[in-house]
């Protein structure tokens, strides 16, 4: 998928997404230091903020220590679900960065909570990667692969991670839905993240997929939708809203979510879902409006 059709995909569903409650100025600057003087929080998203793949952005370490030397409470807010708490604390530790399992805060960690409120005795079917442990849920769990049996034998279903995802599981899943309509959970709204080699598919998109083919609509945890938004709230105490700024690279995730929470947003354009385009005309289609537009953090 391009950058375009993933936008146009951002657009088609976005009446199911939150509503923004403001907009901001777009304003250019040319990196997130210029905004302490407004912020005494700021919240990344990974990949395209922090991270593109296995590789880290360059200048992001030294810019998280100087917002560190300043004093700025800092918080992850990812929507990348494939990991357990501690393999994410891992990875960015791997990246190079000293963020403590506190200031991460994953879709798949606030998911997990309301998995028994779903399902707590039924087994749940996972879209999960290749090396998951079924052990790691508080639920019971079966992987969701070629077999048939499973996805017949799941009371709901959790789609975590689309690596190893593939047409023929997603059309077992839809069978099986369109057959017997079960609950259907989002750990992972993003429809694409970008890689090294470009953007890939993930769990959102399948998700809305099977919304708009079964009229199911599933829960989703993660960006741009309000329980990670809460839970990063609730982590920085008393911090106010409008001293909060959420700093990532898409419109209908980052800056759409973190509005309706009443943050600040500041949009980086040069390494995440954006990159090699110019934003302005994104930005004029979608109405969706930024406080502040960087290249980089």
């Amino acid at each position: 998928m391009t950058p375009e059709e993933a936008f146009a995909r951002y657009e088609e569903i976005r009446p199911r997404l939150p509503v923004s409650s403001r907009q901001g100025a777009a304003a250019p600057i040319t990196g997130i230091d210029q905004v302490m003087a407004q912020t005494d929080a700021f919240i990344f998203d990974a990949y395209g903020v922090l991270n593109v793949g296995d590789r880290p952005i360059p200048g992001a370490h030294e810019r998280v220590q100087q917002l560190r030397d300043a004093g700025k409470a800092l918080l992850v807010l990812t929507n990348a679900a494939s990991f357990t708490r501690a393999q994410t604390t891992e990875k960015f530790a791997r990246l190079g960065f000293d963020f403590t399992a506190d200031e991460i805060i994953s879709s798949r960690e606030v998911c997990e909570t309301c998995l028994t409120e779903i399902a707590p005795t039924g087994t749940w079917g996972v879209m999960a990667p290749p090396d998951f442990h079924p052990e790691e849920l508080p639920v019971r769990a079966l992987a969701l692969e070629d077999d048939a049996a499973p996805y017949e034998a799941a009371d709901a279903f959790l789609l975590l991670s689309t690596a190893g995802w593939t047409a023929a599981r997603q059309s077992l899943l839809e069978q099986s839905l369109a057959a017997h309509p079960r609950p259907v959970v989002v750990a992972n709204p993003d429809l694409v993240a970008p890689r090294e080699t470009g953007l890939t598919l993930e769990p959102g998109y399948y998700g809305h997929a099977l919304q708009d083919r079964l009229g199911i609509p599933p829960v989703f945890h993660g960006k741009p939708f309000p329980s990670v938004y809460e839970a990063a709230q609730a982590r920085l105490g008393d911090i106010a809203p409008q001293r909060i700024t959420m700093v990532g690279d898409t419109l209908h995730t980052d800056v759409i979510g973190a509005q309706a929470q009443g943050w600040n947003t500041a949009l980086i354009t040069d390494h995440g879902l954006f990159a090699g385009h110019d934003v302005t005309g994104f930005i004029r289609q979608s109405e969706i409006t930024p406080d502040w537009i960087a290249p980089s953090i």
